[in-house]
């Protein structure tokens, strides 16, 4: 077995250009930051990676799943390793007030434009990326095997990794030995969050039209009310998960949206809700899908619709399941570099990812972690006034913004020790 210093070596030889390129990653976020795409649209941000591998030397294939970047980067006889980076921002507006806030927006799904903003951290993901590839390319003499690097498109929709799969991802890299990916989260720069086995919760997207008799707002009792209908359901759906999972099951359900009607006199025919459910096994997922398919249906019957509801399973998220081994691995080296006390275990995430199809399609090993990105002063105080949930935003939030210079720099950290623990040595090593 490698020892800790022993591996520690190579990676300390690969990261000794981070602060001179530091000052462009950091620049190159912030551009970024400034120009999200939706999913499937991230066709600026793709042009940018591709042009970036092109000039580090990789071999590049653009289109890949529609807007994927695919980057590969071989040094002699080892294992193959592939490195990865979602692209997509969020229909949210930007209130975060930074200097390179987005004004960007954005035509969805549903054909229509809203405001853009990355969220979610995935202009950080693509940044630190970046810059291990660089720092991993500047080395050469430090590794050996072949470097894999996706840019996957439409992670927040669960379908880039699937698209790419299926537009022959594998066909063009070949299998890899393990597939790495990293998420920054709302915890201090320089934690790293790993666990094996179920490690993030798989997730299930639901578009539900419930049916009612439209009229007008002042003869209530000639119609049969939409509204009422969808409120009511919105309720019962949440005795889901507090009267029909266990205490020691895990799941979500939450209704993201509701739109019905256009003014106020008028009772609308339909109603719609978005639902968005997490669960950690086939069973629970099953009981909750199931549970909302009668509650919807019998609140239906309630009211007295004419007409039975419709219930559409729009996307699903895997259950993501580390692999023990490789997170042993992997998590090895970021102790050896970041420090035992700044390798935790998160516990189960109820958030989703769908880099788990990269692992299942080619039968590679995962290890997919999260790396801090919260100003650790910031974070540290709220931890003690109990406000984490007030001055710290999370993923999502229209305020998330990760602190820019450490995380940048722990990030291309974290992402350059993950691959040089599964690379093999080189003249350096």
């Amino acid at each position: 077995m490698t020892s800790d210093s022993a591996r520690s070596e190579p990676l300390t030889h690969v990261l000794e250009r981070l602060g001179g390129i530091s000052p462009r990653l950091e620049s190159l976020y912030k551009d970024l930051h400034a120009h999200p795409e939706l999913s499937f649209a991230e066709t600026r941000t793709a042009g940018i990676v591709a042009a970036e591998l092109k000039q580090l030397g990789f071999a590049v294939t653009e289109g890949v799943g529609r807007t994927g970047v695919v980057g590969v980067l071989s040094q002699g006889e080892g294992p193959t390793v592939l490195l990865r980076a979602d692209m997509d921002g969020l229909p949210v507006e930007e209130r975060t007030g930074l200097a390179y806030a987005s004004s960007a927006t954005g035509v969805g799904p549903d054909g229509k434009e809203g405001p853009v903003m990355h969220a979610c951290g995935h202009d950080m993901h693509v940044t630190c990326l970046l810059g291990a590839l660089d720092l991993l390319a500047g080395a050469r003499d430090s590794w050996s095997g072949t470097v894999v690097a996706v840019f996957q498109p439409a992670e927040e929709l669960g379908t880039g990794a699937q698209a790419m799969v299926d537009d022959g991802l594998f066909d063009l890299v070949g299998v890899p030995d393990v597939v790495l990916g990293q998420h920054v989260a709302p915890v201090p720069a320089g934690v790293i969050g790993c666990r094996p086995g179920p490690a993030m919760a798989g997730g299930d997207t639901l578009h539900v039209r419930m049916f009612g008799r439209g009229g007008h707002g002042s003869r209530p009792e000639m119609t049969v009310d939409p509204v009422v209908m969808a409120a009511s359901t919105v309720m019962r759906l949440q005795t889901v998960v507090s009267r029909e999972i266990a205490g020691s099951e895990t799941a979500v359900v939450t209704v993201g949206a509701i739109h019905a009607g256009t003014k106020d006199n008028i009772i609308p025919d339909e109603a719609e809700l978005k639902l968005n459910v997490r669960s950690f096994t086939p069973e629970v997922r099953k009981t909750v899908l199931d549970a909302i398919s009668r509650i919807v249906r019998a609140e239906a019957v309630a009211s007295g619709a004419d007409r039975e509801p419709e219930i559409e399973l729009v996307a699903s998220f895997p259950v993501l399941v580390n692999d023990a081994d490789a997170v042993d691995r992997t998590m090895g080296a970021m102790r050896a570099h970041f420090g035992e006390a700044a390798v935790i275990d998160p516990g189960v995430v109820t958030g989703s990812e769908d880099v788990g199809y990269l692992a299942a399609a080619s039968g590679a090993a995962l290890c997919y972690w999260f790396f801090g990105g919260a100003d650790p002063a910031v974070f540290a105080e709220a931890a003690r006034n109990g406000t984490l949930g007030r001055d710290v935003p999370a993923n999502h939030s229209p305020l998330f913004a990760p602190v820019v210079g450490p995380t940048v720099g722990a990030g291309v950290r974290a992402m350059t020790a993950a691959a040089l623990a599964w690379l093999g040595a080189g003249a350096n090593g």
